[in-house]
């Protein structure tokens, strides 16, 4: 037997941390996770809402999409779509963008604009719920 201490790659504050060579253990995989399960019955329910605003006029659409249970189901999907979909893209430019400036300004354009499509959604499903 050899008596030569085993060399570790890892420094030891990263083996009590615990985490990978990404630094950030796995709260984005469980996030993602999370909103995949949260997703199915919020989208089932959001087709729902659309089959049933099928045929209406502006008046009656307004009137189904302003009641506060439709309100807060639409809110939820919209919360719970733009967060995976930002997790997802994230994940995709981590791993097929090698430049890291392209990197940065692709991550912080993603970020932007998933945030500006659930704050648009947002504000249109709250002014309807509303009425303002």
């Amino acid at each position: 037997m050899s008596d030569a201490p085993v060399k570790h790659i890892r420094t030891p504050l990263a083996r009590v941390r615990g985490r990978g060579a990404a630094r950030s253990g796995t709260g984005h995989f469980w996030r993602q996770r999370l909103t995949a399960v949260a997703n199915i019955p919020l989208t089932i329910a959001a087709v729902i809402i659309i089959i049933v605003l099928l045929g209406r006029n502006q008046a009656a659409a307004a009137q189904i999409l302003g009641s506060p249970a439709v309100a807060i189901i639409m809110l939820l999907f919209v919360a719970s779509v733009t967060t995976h979909m930002r997790i997802g893209m994230q994940v995709i430019i981590e791993d097929y963008v090698h430049d890291d400036s392209a990197k940065l300004t692709l991550l912080m354009a993603n970020t932007f604009f998933t945030v500006a499509v659930a704050l648009a959604s947002a504000y249109g499903i709250l002014k309807l719920s509303f009425g303002v």
